[in-house]
């Protein structure tokens, strides 16, 4: 039975409109005076220390602690203007799909499993009042690896748990391939959903347990396990 249900954010819980795209973009032009390069990245599933690493790596900046420092304040004041200019909200099935895993009467814990760093989840997910849901979470300030993210969430539910979860007792949702690898390098469940980037059958070809269009298609206990 399922006791820890983790989401992404990008393109599972909301969309922001391409916000952090554009952050990062602008802080790349206002701290380093980069302007191009952004657009041939590909974001998706991607954590944010990964996707700056990469850019340094095509403009020859060195991928040295101050950088990564410089870069990360700027987006986060990028971000805060680019957020409040976007259209977005939370994908289809969200809040639905959460208000029925709390009003269980054994609800599991519910966290967050995300490439953003901490800050960035922060921004976005207040923005559309969704960051209260949330009682805990693993980021890229964790992490570089998107796998090693999934490891500290599942080992932080457990601490809350009160014991070390099986990967049995673990779920991952998420909209892309690499949602699906790290629930994997869990033993996680995985929940795909074509919410994002991927279709359903682009993201059934990587073998999630379901791959579903939004999560209004998905009943709650059967992705826990109780039905």
């Amino acid at each position: 039975m399922i006791q820890l249900v983790l989401f992404d954010i990008d393109g599972t819980l909301l969309h922001s409109g391409g916000a952090g795209v554009k952050a990062f973009a602008r802080a790349f032009s206002m701290e380093f005076g980069l302007n191009d390069g952004t657009e041939r990245m590909k974001f998706a599933g991607r954590t944010d220390v990964s996707l700056v690493r990469e850019f340094f790596s095509h403009h020859n900046v060195a991928a040295s602690p101050e950088n990564f420092e410089r870069f990360f304040r700027a987006y986060i004041f990028c971000l805060q203007q680019t957020i409040r200019e976007s259209q977005g909200g939370a994908c289809a099935g969200v809040i639905d799909f959460y208000e029925s895993l709390k009003t269980l009467s054994n609800p599991p814990l519910i966290g967050l499993l995300t490439g953003n760093i901490e800050q960035g989840a922060r921004i976005k997910l207040e923005h559309y009042k969704l960051w209260d849901k949330f009682i805990f979470g693993a980021f890229a300030d964790d992490n570089e690896d998107r796998n090693q993210i999934a490891v500290v969430a599942k080992r932080r539910g457990g601490e809350l748990y009160g014991r070390p979860l099986r990967g049995e007792e673990v779920l991952v949702i998420g909209d892309t391939p690499m949602d699906i690898r790290c629930a994997r390098a869990i033993e996680a469940k995985a929940l795909a959903v074509a919410t994002g980037s991927y279709k359903v059958e682009e993201l059934l070809a990587h073998k999630p347990d379901w791959a579903v269009e939004d999560l209004s298609k998905m009943p709650v206990l059967e992705a826990l396990g109780r039905k």
